[in-house]
This record gives structure tokens, C-alpha cells and sequence, in this order.
């Protein structure tokens, strides 16, 4: 099988070095550059898998370049950046990223989630698997068996958030601070509640599978079907 071909764009070296030598790493063939001018002739040239994204970058700015890309291409984009305002993260995922990271990050964290990007596009992709469920962030619909299963705006933030990197087991604090941008307070009970909304919708329409489960004492944690 061919190694996967990864954009990296970074302008500060040492970050881009750094990055691409964990991705290497990992098994992916890796092109950095350091000027976002170079950006989008570079990717209709060769077609990436997977571009990720530094928003404050030399000559161009990264959601122009993720907009830009956007008008021609469904490649996956990451964004990675030391903006952390809330209107910035909005603004790209609106732009049509697939996932965005703050600085200071753990490369770990960067490969393990361009793992699940890469690995979610193959699924998508192959004609011989059925996807049972697929999410539509767009919509902020979750989808089983082609049917609307009818989640809440907080429902399906819960559910994307765990679908996101599956088998890692998530607090319900950190699922409150995921789910809830205005930081209210609110209790366990609350998130429990939640997590029973979310099973009940999905498991009247996959009444023989369970996605979501319980782990006593730590959280919850989303596992695909096999």
C-alpha cells in the first residue's frame, strides 16, 4: 500500500520539522511548506490526502487558503493554530475544515486525529462497507441507515465529540467543557442524561447494537460498529 501524502504548512521551521518527523513516523510521507502562497498550486499539483493548516502563515492567510482549496478540492483540512478565539474556530470549520488544533500542541495528538480523518475518509470511500452511521457536521445530523435520527444541537456535539477519536474515554467534565462554548455549570447528571438521549435515538434505529458506552468510574467512549 502506498504511504499516505500529507501537506504540512508551517512557517516556523523547528514546528514543521518537528511535526513532520512524528508523521513520518507514523507511515506518512510528509511535503512541508513555509509560505502560504505556495499552498494551492502545490495541491492541485499533487493531490494530497490530508492537509494541515497553519492559519498565520507569510504571504497568505490560512482560512483564505482553506476557502481557496475548498473551490476545487474535498481534501481533508486540519487546522492548527494559536488562535483560540471562539469566532476563529467557527469561522474555519464554516470555511470547510475537518478538524482544528491549538497551539501549543502534542504532535502525538495531531497524528493520532489525522489518523482518524484518513481512516474515516477511507470508510466513507469504500464501496464494500456500509456505514451504519455517518455524522454530517455541516447539517449537525446524525445519519443511521439513511434516516435522521433527530439529535439536538448538544446531542450531536456529545456524539461527534466521542465519534471523533473512538476508543478514547472522555470525562464528563471533559465533555462538558466540549459540548458547552459558554462554560455554564452544569452537573454529571446533566451529561448522563444526555449520553441516555443520545443511545435511545440511535438504538431505536440499531435496536441490536450499542456505540456509546459506560466506563465505570472514568466517562464514556464511542467504539464503531465492527
Amino acid at each position: 500500500m502506498n504511504q499516505a501524502q500529507l501537506l504540512v504548512v508551517e512557517d516556523e521551521p523547528e514546528l514543521a520539522s518537528l511535526l513532520g518527523d512524528y508523521l513520518q513516523a507514523a507511515g506518512f510521507a510528509v511535503h512541508i511548506i513555509y509560505d502560504g502562497l505556495e499552498v494551492v498550486p502545490w495541491v492541485k499539483a499533487n493531490q494530497p490526502q490530508l492537509v494541515l493548516l497553519d492559519l498565520m502563515l507569510p504571504g497568505r492567510d490560512g482560512l483564505d487558503i482553506c476557502k481557496d482549496l475548498r473551490s476545487f478540492s474535498d481534501v481533508p483540512i486540519m487546522m492548527l493554530t494559536a488562535r483560540v478565539e471562539e469566532i476563529d474556530r467557527l469561522l474555519g470549520l464554516e470555511l470547510g475544515a475537518d478538524d482544528y488544533i491549538c497551539k501549543p500542541y502534542s504532535p502525538r495528538e495531531v497524528v493520532a486525529r489525522t489518523k482518524v480523518i484518513l481512516r474515516r475518509l477511507q470508510l466513507q470511500s469504500s464501496p464494500l462497507i456500509e456505514q451504519p452511521l455517518i455524522l454530517d457536521v455541516k447539517s449537525m445530523k446524525a445519519i443511521v441507515k439513511g434516516f435522521d435520527v433527530g439529535l439536538t444541537v448538544v446531542e450531536f456535539q456529545l456524539l461527534a465529540m466521542l465519534h471523533r477519536e473512538p476508543g478514547r474515554i472522555f470525562s464528563r467534565e471533559q465533555i462538558m467543557t466540549g459540548i458547552y462554548d459558554d462554560y455554564r455549570v452544569v452537573s454529571d447528571r446533566t451529561i448522563d442524561s444526555h449520553v441516555k438521549k443520545v443511545r435511545k435515538k440511535i438504538q431505536a434505529a440499531l435496536p441490536d447494537d450499542e456505540i456509546i458506552y459506560s466506563v465505570y468510574g472514568a466517562g464514556y467512549k464511542f467504539e464503531p460498529l465492527a
